[in-house]
C-alpha cells in the first residue's frame, strides 16, 4: 500500500512565496517630508519649490535634517543633468553624484550612501571616521573607508529629467539601500561607525536636482534638535 503524503494547504505555498518576494523591497516605514526651514545647509544652497519640494542647482551641496530621528531617510528625486561650473573633490577628481547621509555627526564624522553618476555609475556606501576631529579644516577629505557590501546590484543609470528614489537605512553597523524599492546595497559598516552619532542628510556634487526628503518620527523627539552648525561642510 502506498504511503499518503501530508496535504500542504495551498495558502502555505502562497505565503511563503510572498515573503521571499518581500525580501528585496523597501519597508513601508511611515515618513514625513522635510522643509527647507527643517534643513541645515552647510555648504551651497537648497530653495523650496510649491508643494514642498526642494531644489538644488549648485555644484556643491551638503546638509542635514536639524532634528534627531531613527538612521533612517528616504528621497523621491528628479535629476536635471550638471549644473555648470562644475566643482572638484577635495581629491582633485571630477564626480557627478547625490547621495544619503547617516549618522552625520560632523564634518569628520558620518555614514554615506551615495548614488555616483558620472563618470560612472554605482552605489557607494562609505565611512568618514576621524576620531577627535569635527571640522572640515581639521579632516579636510582625510579619513574615507569605502566599505565592501555582503550584497549588491547594479543601479539605474540616471538620465536627465528622470525621476528616482534613494532610501538608506541603518540598524545598528548594518546598512540597506534601495533604489526605487529595490534592495541594491546591504552590508556592515563596521563598528568604527558606531563611535560617533547625529542627524540624516544629503549631499550632492555637480548634480542639478529637484526632490523631496522624507524622515521618520519627524518632528524631532521631544524637541531636540542637534542645532545648525553652519560652515561644517565635507
Amino acid at each position: 500500500m502506498l504511503s499518503r503524503k501530508p496535504i500542504i494547504p495551498c495558502s502555505l505555498f502562497l505565503v511563503g512565496a510572498l515573503v521571499v518576494h518581500a525580501g528585496p523591497h523597501a519597508p513601508a516605514t511611515k515618513l514625513a517630508a522635510v522643509s527647507r526651514a527643517d534643513l541645515c545647509v552647510t555648504e551651497g544652497s537648497v530653495e523650496e519649490l510649491p508643494g514642498g519640494r526642494l531644489s538644488v542647482a549648485v555644484p556643491k551641496m551638503r546638509a542635514y535634517v536639524n532634528a534627531f530621528t531613527p538612521p533612517e531617510v528616504d528621497v523621491r528625486f528628479t535629476y536635471f543633468g550638471s549644473t555648470g561650473n562644475e566643482a572638484r573633490l577635495g581629491s582633485g577628481e571630477l564626480r557627478r553624484q547625490f547621495g544619503l547621509k547617516l549618522r552625520a555627526a560632523d564634518a569628520c564624522n558620518l555614514v554615506y550612501a551615495m548614488w555616483r553618476i558620472e563618470p560612472e555609475s554605482k552605489l557607494v556606501v562609505s565611512v568618514k571616521s576621524n576620531p577627535g576631529q569635527h571640522t572640515s579644516a581639521e579632516c579636510g577629505n582625510r579619513g574615507y573607508r569605502n566599505i565592501k557590501p555582503r550584497h549588491s546590484t547594479s543601479v539605474p543609470v540616471l538620465r536627465p529629467r528622470e525621476t528616482h528614489d534613494l532610501r538608506a537605512e541603518m540598524n545598528g553597523d548594518e546598512v540597506k539601500v534601495f533604489a526605487d524599492s529595490t534592495l541594491v546595497w546591504e552590508g556592515s559598516v563596521g563598528v568604527d561607525a558606531l563611535s560617533f552619532d547625529g542627524p540624516v542628510g544629503m549631499r550632492s556634487d555637480n548634480a542639478r536636482l529637484e526632490l523631496q526628503l522624507r524622515v521618520p518620527q519627524f518632528p524631532a523627539q521631544q524637541g531636540r534638535v542637534p542645532g545648525c552648525r553652519n560652515g561644517e561642510s565635507e
